[in-house]
């Protein structure tokens, strides 16, 4: 009998602890890929949206924290407590091109949408918006509303259908052209419909400013603290701001998975000791027929390998499809939005990762057992009842 014949028929001995044991590391891959396909690509979700924003500064209320910093980038609900009043004086400094925003949420078909009010001229050249169906916003303070792609595509809205918003039906004026951002998922008001709707006359949420001049960009910071008593942060601070906290989800996402897979490793080493207590005496037959330590040792390290090569393989698939059905449920919040829109992506690359990392996990559970096997001696692997 080959060696390869021997590992398959020692494998599928015992079928049910085979079928549990592989079990075990098939559902501690799975987490593993789960959880790296919705917290991967982070970092460069979280700067897509940072450089689609357009600001190299945002002026935001006073004693906002990070957590603010992140409801910009991902377009959830935000306090208004800024006044036309500071936005005017902000705007009034000169270099600089100051556009407010007032980012609000709402609900169709009982599904949470972002709702943006804006000054539209001004917005579309800040933002370089193109229109792809439908119409702009005519005046300032146009009764209408323009579109993200996603969400027109996601809801089967078109110009001149109607969209309810705080119990207002409102025309569909526009659908804009996908951007890659959270802009594709936003519903777009003028602003004084927006603060009409919401009650939040005259205040806004943020106001997102470009400077004329990059080199004197913490000089304009300084210019607008002075001006107003409110929140200046950089690009660059908010990025690394907004990198920090959500990095921490990732990494919550690494050692939950890592937890998984040490609990699949113990598995291995379980099953591969249990392997060798038993299988003693015929261990000591092969080696009265001349097979080496190290060819018993071989046998033993390739069994492990084959338990973690089958569980990868499982693992990744099933974490595949564990990552595309489990990220609608996600809950919508300024933490999360990034998972929900990281998880689309999935690198082959990691797939295929991750089977190796299986595969090199149950190799290293495996070298215990294997050395405990090819330490027996013939006569006392033979003598074994």
């Amino acid at each position: 009998m080959t060696p390869n014949k021997l590992v398959f028929k020692n494998i599928t001995r015992r079928r049910g602890r085979f079928i549990f044991t592989l079990l075990g590391i098939v559902i501690g891959m799975a987490s593993f890929v789960t959880f790296m396909a919705l917290g991967g690509s982070l970092k460069s979700e979280i700067e897509r949206e940072s450089a689609a924003l357009g600001a190299n500064l945002v002026v935001t209320p006073k004693g906002s924290c990070a957590y603010e910093q992140v409801s910009i980038l991902t377009g959830e609900q935000l306090p208004t407590t800024i006044t036309a009043e500071e936005v005017a004086s902000i705007r009034a400094i000169e270099g600089i091109q100051a556009i407010p925003y007032l980012a609000e949420r709402s609900a169709i078909d009982s599904r949470p949408v972002s709702v943006m009010g804006i000054l539209p001229a001004e917005t579309k050249e800040f933002k370089g918006w193109q229109i792809t169906a439908g119409a702009y916003f005519p005046t300032e303070n146009a009764d209408g509303a323009v579109l993200g792609s996603v969400l027109a595509e996601q809801f089967k809205l078109l110009p001149g259908s109607e969209v309810r918003i705080r119990g207002t039906m409102i025309p569909v004026l526009g659908v804009l052209e996908e951007t890659g951002g959270k802009d594709d998922l936003t519903v777009f008001l003028s602003m004084p419909v927006a603060q009409q709707l919401y009650k939040q006359q005259d205040r806004v949420s943020y106001v997102a400013v470009r400077v004329d001049k990059i080199e004197e960009v913490d000089l304009y910071a300084l210019k607008i603290k002075d001006q107003v008593s409110l929140g200046v942060v950089s690009d660059k601070q908010m990025l690394n701001s907004v990198l920090g906290i959500v990095g921490t989800v990732n990494m919550t996402l690494q050692l939950i998975a890592a937890v998984a897979i040490l609990a699949a490793a113990f598995g291995i080493v379980n099953t591969m000791m249990t392997a060798t207590y038993e299988r003693k005496r015929e261990i000591g037959i092969l080696q009265a027929m001349g097979a080496a330590r190290s060819t018993i040792f071989k046998l033993f390290m390739l069994e492990s390998a084959i338990y973690g090569l089958l569980g990868g393989i499982g693992g990744a698939l099933l974490g595949l499809a564990g990552s595309h059905f489990a990220a609608p449920y996600i809950s919508q919040n300024a933490a999360t939005s990034f998972v929900k829109g990281a998880q689309s992506s999935i690198d082959p690359l990691m797939l295929l990762g991750a089977v190796l990392f299986s595969t090199l996990v149950a190799i290293v559970s495996g070298l215990y057992p294997a050395w405990k096997a090819a330490k027996l001696s013939p006569v006392e692997a033979i003598s074994y009842e």
